[in-house]
């Protein structure tokens, strides 16, 4: 089964379980919307669920419709420095985040121009951790309509989990969060978070994950 989906910033973990279980096809012409998880995740930190946010460039310095690819990064103040320092503070406690930290560090040492370039080395960073192949496939064209897209046979288009508004039936096994005394267990996080917490079992913990929110 192939599976249509936009690259998101560290993507949360009911989007990963479809990374690690199916054949990825990655959405990347379509046109960039607000309210999605293309420039934002959400962790867990001090205060409960958080999130982080990457500024980009509007056209003609409003919002307008841009393509995804040709979204820029605003780097005119150090939101990268301050996503990793956020980053640090919540997770510094948590079993593994010494292990990876080294992995995941490059990512906000070296400036990046555009945000589909950025995302796919996120996902490929975290790929990299979980020593797991990399989705190369993406799409050439952008149709609404699956069916009239894609020529490639039993493929299901999952770009919606994109939403970071709407709510997906996503049923999701608990693990240990660093916070979650204070705060109570909160899904569907980024893949960071059951990364830092979970290390090596992070793999079956999402290939174990029911995927019929798909479907919803």
């Amino acid at each position: 089964m192939y599976t249509l989906l936009h690259p998101t910033y560290f993507p949360n973990i009911a989007t990963f379980s479809v990374i690690i279980r199916d054949k990825v096809i990655w959405e990347i012409e379509d046109n960039y919307q607000k309210q999605t998880y293309r420039n934002r995740c959400y962790i867990s930190n001090d205060q409960g669920k958080h999130m982080l946010t990457i500024p980009i460039k509007h056209v003609d310095g409003k919002e307008g419709r841009q393509k995804y690819k040709e979204v820029q990064l605003d780097n005119s103040y150090s939101w990268q420095r301050q996503h990793w320092r956020t980053l640090q503070t919540a997770y510094r406690t948590s079993p593994f985040f010494e292990y990876y930290e080294d992995d995941i560090a490059p990512l906000f040492e070296k400036k990046h121009f555009f945000l589909l370039d950025f995302n796919l080395k996120t996902i490929q960073t975290i790929c990299n951790c979980l020593q797991i192949e990399m989705p190369l496939e993406k799409t050439m064209t952008y149709c609404k309509s699956i069916e009239t897209q894609n020529p490639i046979p039993k493929t299901l288009d999952a770009r919606h989990l994109v939403n970071a508004k709407k709510e997906i039936q996503f049923v999701q096994e608990v693990y240990t969060q660093v916070f979650g005394s204070r705060h109570g267990f909160i899904e569907n996080l980024s893949v960071l978070d059951l990364l830092f917490n979970e290390g090596p079992h992070t793999v079956p913990f999402l290939e174990n994950q029911n995927l019929d929110f798909i479907y919803a």
